[in-house]
């Protein structure tokens, strides 16, 4: 069960009351009571009071270990001395400034050097944020406008990139040739205009829409790693195609590396030995801070340079490249070596032996997937290649099964989401260990409802 511990004073409730209470609170303030859409939970969400290493603990007590790790951007985990330390100093030198610090110059060079298709690095503020400014620079440097990306693929909240991100299957046209829907009411139809949809894992039919396109499509864009919170993955030949088609017709390819880039020393595109022309990052760039960064090719990111007047894509904002974020985001990503790539490599294997066992062993549904330090369980027994594929195993029951499991993990003192297990640096065989006898409590009773 979930360790009780105390809990720090609020609102004057009861210790078990006070998720309740702030909820109440918030319900008065924000809509629906909340600020991101997918911490959203019935009764309440539980809200958070402290976290130290791979652990949380929210204001009424309740102690788990953390497999979310704030959307796979905690990669040390909470509070690690060296982060703390960064932050510490540099806040007493300076947060924030008009000026560039070197922070910015070494965390720039730590990445061109690491990624291979890095060459120049442009810092934003948020993975979405790099996407749209991705956006920007491909059509800039194309002279192209449209972008195209895979049905139920996630790039963040720029409505051009959002549109597909969950269509509803009849919504979406034909599954050999998708049409763009919009994401949010209010859309322009004049947008999704500039959106090509492409079926992942269709080689065939992506292709021949490419070159249909081709001369209006500045870019493609995908996350190389998964679709859909990793239910889905993009097969290698797939990605292979669109690299050699994006080269012979013009088009330049973009990996949404915002979260793949936690899979290997040089990220996703390293592992499968596939080069982009561009590439966007966030989460783990940031060492828990807020931050984004879009890198590539040098002539392409040459639409940035001013030397000879303003550039063809014009760049700022307030917080961009702000020294913290800087700081501690270079001090992450040094602490992150080959070598630690591979500790979690093989924490995630023992993860995923251990809940294979227990599925086999409680007759569930399906398999236990994942690379690196990502793990997920999939509940469905329906061949998933593409995001109709998971729409129709989601309507199928995998989307109630994946919350009723959540809950029980909840209950066993395991923090997931979504049929996730993201790890950290902060975890040892020990903390595995201890989520696979708990996951072998709460997944039993799946199996027999």
């Amino acid at each position: 069960m979930a360790t009780k511990i105390s809990a720090g004073p609020s609102d004057g409730a009861e210790p078990t009351d006070r998720s309740r209470a702030l909820f109440a609170r918030a319900r008065a303030v924000m809509p629906s009571g909340y600020t991101r859409d997918l911490v959203a939970a019935q009764p309440h969400p539980q809200y958070a009071d402290t976290a130290a290493g791979c652990w949380i603990t929210d204001v009424d007590g309740n102690r788990r270990i953390d497999w979310v790790n704030n959307f796979a951007s905690m990669i040390h985990g909470h509070g690690h001395p060296a982060i703390l330390e960064t932050i510490a100093s540099q806040a007493a030198r300076v947060m924030n400034a008009v000026l560039p610090s070197e922070w910015e110059v070494r965390l720039a060079e730590l990445l061109v050097e690491r990624i291979p298709s890095v060459d120049a690095v442009r810092f934003t503020n948020t993975g979405t944020e790099a996407n749209a400014l991705v956006t920007k620079a491909a059509r800039a440097f194309t002279g192209k406008t449209k972008m195209a990306k895979m049905e139920g693929g996630y790039h963040g909240q720029f409505d051009l990139l959002e549109a597909s991100f969950q269509p509803g299957t009849e919504a979406g046209g034909d599954p050999a040739r998708p049409v763009a829907v919009a994401h949010n009411p209010g859309t322009p139809q004049s947008l999704l205009d500039e959106l090509v949809v492409l079926p992942l894992n269709d080689i065939a039919n992506a292709r021949a829409i490419l070159r249909a396109e081709a001369d209006k499509l500045a870019g493609v864009i995908l996350d190389p790693w998964r679709l859909q919170g990793g239910m889905v993955r993009p097969h290698q030949d797939f990605i292979a195609m669109l690299r050699e088609e994006c080269t012979r017709l013009g088009i330049l390819l973009v990996f949404d590396e915002v979260v793949s880039l936690r899979t290997s020393h040089g990220g996703e595109q390293a592992r499968i030995g596939i080069t982009p022309d561009l590439t966007t990052m966030g989460k783990i760039i940031g060492g828990g801070l807020p931050i984004g960064a879009v890198g590539g090719r040098r002539d392409i990111m040459a639409v940035f340079e001013m030397e000879r007047g303003a550039g063809k894509v014009k760049h700022s904002g307030t917080f961009t490249a702000n020294p913290l974020s800087m700081a501690t985001g270079y001090v992450a990503m040094e602490m992150l070596t080959p070598e630690v790539f591979d500790r979690l490599e093989r924490q995630g294997d023992r993860l995923r032996e251990g809940l294979a066992r227990i599925h086999r062993d409680a007759r569930l549904p399906g398999a236990i997937t994942g690379d690196a330090s990502f793990t997920t369980m999939m509940f469905t027994d329906r061949p998933c290649a593409n995001y109709r594929d998971l729409a129709t195993a989601m309507s199928d029951g995998l989307a109630e099964r994946l919350q009723v499991s959540q809950g029980l993990l909840r209950d066993e003192g395991l923090f997931t989401l979504r049929g996730n297990f993201i790890g950290s640096t902060a975890m040892t065989d020990d903390d595995i260990d201890w989520t696979i006898a708990a996951a072998a409590r709460a997944l039993p009773p799946l199996g027999r409802a």
